[in-house]
């Protein structure tokens, strides 16, 4: 049976929900349709991208008539920006949709009718939350700008001169290395001809500590005169870190080596009491206000007593371990990434804490040496990427059969599939999961959850 609709066909829909990613869902004549730029409660006109057999997609091009909880969106980049996706939904909206999304993934994925989820922590604030922030140079007739990639383009640059998303200082350094790009006359690099120079500005902050640094992506050659452009950028006295990276292939990425330019290594920031050691590469939540509370969870669901051991994995520059290692005997932490492991070892040290350790290595092919050397874990943290637990650390993970199991998801969808393969294969079980709110007005969501196997 062919599908009611049509590519580039125009519809009025009436939005019912959103779907896991952001997309509104609305029904033409019982047919689903997923419409981009769609809210709930609001009926709009929409034009079909994608017609497939069960569904299609579309874009809303018209807001006919607005829903309870359509708001006024204060930024002025919104919508075009791709840097948020829900700033004119009520934030309670927000939260409550983020909500369902873990449930249905739990219920869905994981097989679970009746998933043990506790209410979702919301964001202690909506706008000004990330401590970092990455920047595209784009070329304007004013000369090079920075901005952000456009709703749904990844080769077209808005300029932005106000972001919601980061602070004032933040907002105030990336508009004067703008200012300073055209003073020097620098041309912003081409994605489509693969000419120019400029390619990204990286601003992280310190947010309780009132430090940042800033790392310029420059194609190949130095040439910029790096003596002015200290000189700028000191114009701001929390700048502490000036690095430089050259990207010498296509890829439109920032995670790269860098020289230092001028002042420290590495900045630093407070987190629940505890001082972290950032450098350019190394991974932080990008919400510090809600990291700390994101780690409370974690906390809570550990559970510790004092006597056990703590395996983290994934253990980023060590934040979740060494805020569990006041409660535990030993903490033992693994991370691909060299550079975060070298921030970890800091922190530990910087936080005179004795009984932690943490090694670089993949987790799915150490975890059995770390086993050896640390002795059988009580206690095992994971803090994936968003693809989930990889197919060998998960089987290690279940092999090694730790009583608990925190594991800390950034999607919900590969939480659920992993803890179903737990669940199945290795007898643990799902008994606690919260859901906690880091990036107010993005589909994105964190979730904690507490998977425990029985004795014996």
């Amino acid at each position: 049976m062919a599908a009611p609709v049509q590519r580039d066909q125009e519809l009025d829909l009436t939005i019912d929900s959103l779907a896991f990613g952001g997309n509104g869902v609305a029904r033409h004549d019982g047919f689903v349709v997923f419409v981009r730029r769609g809210l709930p409660g609001d009926t709009v006109r929409a034009r079909v991208t994608k017609v497939q057999r069960r569904h299609a997609e579309a874009v809303a091009t018209e807001v006919l008539a607005k829903g309870p909880e359509h708001v006024s969106a204060p930024c002025a980049h919104y919508p075009a920006c791709g840097g948020c996706r829900f700033q004119d939904l009520a934030y309670d909206a927000q939260v409550a949709a983020k909500e369902r999304w873990v449930a249905d993934s739990l219920q869905r994925l994981a097989g679970l009718p009746e998933p043990p989820l506790e209410p979702i922590v919301p964001a202690a604030s909506h706008f000004h939350y990330r401590n970092k922030m990455e920047y595209s140079f784009a070329a304007t007739p004013d000369g090079a700008a920075l901005g952000l990639h456009k709703a749904g383009r990844w080769d077209e640059v808005l300029p932005i001169t106000e972001c919601w998303l980061t602070t004032d200082l933040g907002n105030a350094i990336r508009n004067r290395v703008q200012e300073w790009a055209r003073e020097e006359k620098l041309d912003a690099y081409s994605q489509e001809s693969q000419e120019g120079y400029l390619r990204h500005l990286v601003i992280r902050e310190g947010r309780n500590t009132r430090q940042a640094l800033v790392q310029l992506v420059t194609a190949r050659g130095e040439r910029f005169d790096r003596e002015r452009l200290i000189e700028v950028l000191t114009e701001f006295p929390e700048v502490r870190s000036i690095h430089w990276s050259v990207n010498r292939g296509v890829a439109e990425v920032t995670n790269l080596p860098t020289e230092l330019l001028w002042g420290d290594e590495a900045i630093e920031e407070d987190i629940g009491g505890l001082r972290f050691r950032v450098r350019p590469n190394a991974f932080l939540q990008t919400n510090t206000e809600m990291a700390t509370r994101l780690y409370e969870v974690a906390r809570e669901y550990a559970a510790l007593a004092g006597g056990e051991t703590v395996y983290d994995l994934y253990c980023g520059i060590g934040t979740i371990g060494l805020s569990m290692a006041a409660r535990a005997l030993t903490v033992w932490g693994i991370e691909i990434s060299e550079e975060s492991v070298a921030c970890a070892i800091e922190n530990q040290e910087l936080n005179a804490i004795g009984n932690a350790a943490f090694f670089a290595g993949n987790v799915g092919e150490v975890l059995r040496e770390l086993r050896d050397r640390a002795g059988e874990p009580d206690v095992v943290v994971v803090d994936p990427p968003r693809a989930g637990l990889a197919g060998k650390a998960l089987k290690r993970l279940g092999e090694i059969g730790a009583p608990k199991i925190v594991y800390v998801s950034c999607n919900p969808t590969t939480l659920a599939g992993d803890l179903k393969r737990l669940t199945d294969v290795y007898g643990y079980t799902l008994t606690r999961a919260r859901p906690v709110d880091m990036f107010p007005h993005t589909p994105h969501v964190e979730c904690v959850a507490l998977i425990e196997r029985a004795a014996g």
